[in-house]
């Protein structure tokens, strides 16, 4: 059975990167780009965890998110995602079990999840599911006139190298964004 995972976040990019590894890695993944689209999901899908970054629309959108998620009956875990972290007590109040801070090194942030998704499946009762694995389909099962004449899929191995990069240039164009930000405030200041 694969977990099912709702991703919020309202910056395109990392939504897409986060979806990528996550399905590459066996999970189900539906996305929200803003805070207002994940309320509505949680109400009409279930999943297993919610991950939502903090700030989208509004500097309350992903606490209303948080909020959303701890109202819902199948008591999803629930990380907040945020590139401004917030002390463990404050994000423990607003209702999140765990926080995570973008940008993350890819086999971190899977960590993170499947230790997080084991200890609230403990905490549920629920049986633990065993961390999904990339089916590789069986070239003996099928015999070799009704193989696919498809070219070999790229192994889910060999795209997460390509994930990791992806993050790092998000990184890398925020860092310099600020930097440029900075220069520019300190030109202005000498004006």
């Amino acid at each position: 059975m694969k977990r099912r995972i709702l991703l919020v976040d309202d910056e395109v990019a990392v939504l897409l990167t986060l979806k990528a590894v996550l399905e590459i890695n066996g999970f189900d993944v539906d996305t929200a780009a803003s805070g207002r689209e994940g309320k509505i999901k949680l109400r009409s899908h279930q999943y297993h965890m919610v991950i939502t970054d903090m700030r989208m629309e509004s500097d309350a959108a992903g606490i209303e998110v948080i909020a959303a998620a701890r109202r819902a009956s199948y008591r999803p875990a629930v990380a907040l995602l945020t590139a401004f972290p917030v002390a463990e007590e404050d994000w423990l109040a607003l209702g999140a079990h765990k926080m995570l801070v973008k940008p993350m090194h890819t086999r971190i942030l899977l960590q993170q999840i499947e230790k997080m998704l084991a200890v609230h499946e403990a905490e549920l009762g629920i049986r633990s599911v065993p961390p999904p694995t990339p089916a590789a389909p069986s070239k003996a099962a099928k015999p070799a006139a009704t193989r696919s004449a498809k070219p070999a899929a790229i192994k889910p191995a060999a795209k997460k190298p390509l994930a990791r990069r992806t993050v790092k240039k998000i990184a890398a164009k925020k860092s310099s964004a600020k930097k440029s930000a900075a220069k520019r405030a300190v030109k202005a200041t000498k004006q």
